[in-house]
């Protein structure tokens, strides 16, 4: 994907959206024509059915036919009922997406597809939200994203088999991103609940509640990092790490669940695939979002249009 491709949505009612949403709009050059503007009260964390109505319907009344995915300027609102932020404006609040207990939700037909043109070809416009503790750090984001395309591919990906087993469950993956990176990027696969003293991360897949050590580390620019838990995706408010701690240690792209999604693996990106894409050239959004099969209550925040040079 590029600039033409990408939509930017802008919360008038917010002034870090309005600042972060211009700014992305300048460093990556996005048509004018792809910018919609909505108005979400200030401080909404979850959206009800009509602000997201309201919010959903601008967006498709006004956004070009062209555009195939979304770049969400704000931290807040990231949840729409049951539904991620993401997930809602990818798809449309859907309530069969509401697993209430340990259920699966639908698989999304995007999932490790070869789509180039998600919303002409599948109807799904791919969202991410341009998230950040402060404008400053979302900031650093945006221009790391930017930096990644010019930075000489050095970096490692990192893969933690943790003590923790409810939150281990990717783990049983580990060899197959091992097999699929070869010979393409450095592949450190480690039985260790943390992290530390290393400058080379690119990639950073874990399992935990809360990762520790985040400050001892030095991300690559275009670095995808995420821990799965339940609700690293509340980002705000998270009774656990917020996913928000890695785009502050210096990740481009994280993700994170917002409401209780139990162990299915299925919820959560796949290190194989996202890395597998992400090493072939798509951009951030393209190979985060095909990672998971069920991203119904999953939110993807981070740089939307961040690339690695092909490898």
């Amino acid at each position: 994907m590029s600039a033409r491709d990408l939509g930017v949505v802008i919360n008038d009612s917010d002034d870090y959206s309005v600042a972060i949403g211009r700014y992305f709009i300048a460093k990556r050059g996005i048509p004018p024509a792809n910018v919609v503007h909505v108005s979400i009260p200030r401080g909404t964390k979850v959206m009800d059915g009509p602000q997201f109505a309201s919010a959903s319907a601008a967006v498709r009344d006004h956004m070009p036919g062209a555009v195939q995915a979304l770049a969400l300027a704000w931290t807040e609102p990231y949840r729409v009922g049951c539904m991620s932020v993401t997930a809602a404006f990818a798809y449309g609040f859907d309530a069969r997406q509401c697993a209430q207990g340990c259920r699966t939700t639908p698989r999304t037909p995007y999932f490790d597809s070869d789509s180039r043109l998600p919303f002409s070809e599948l109807g799904i416009r791919p969202a991410m939200l341009l998230a950040g503790s402060s404008v400053k750090a979302a900031r650093f984001t945006i221009d790391s994203g930017i930096e990644a395309e010019r930075s000489r591919l050095d970096g490692t990906a990192y893969l933690l088999s943790t003590s923790d087993p409810a939150r281990n469950v990717r783990a049983a993956g580990f060899p197959a991103a091992l097999r699929l990176a070869d010979g393409h990027v450095k592949v450190d696969i480690r039985h260790a609940d943390e992290l530390r003293d290393v400058n080379d991360v690119l990639f950073y897949f874990t399992g935990r509640a809360r990762v520790g050590a985040l400050a001892t580390l030095r991300f690559h620019a275009g670095a995808i990092a995420d821990h799965l838990t339940s609700n690293g995706g509340m980002l705000t408010d998270s009774p656990q790490m917020s996913s928000l701690a890695w785009l502050d240690a210096g990740a481009t792209g994280s993700y994170g669940t917002v409401v209780e999604p139990c162990g299915f693996p299925q919820k959560f990106p796949q290190p194989a695939i996202v890395m597998r894409r992400y090493l072939a050239g798509e951009t951030l959004i393209e190979a985060y979002w095909k990672s998971v099969e069920m991203p119904a209550q999953g939110v993807f925040i981070g740089e939307p249009l961040a690339r690695i040079a092909p490898h």
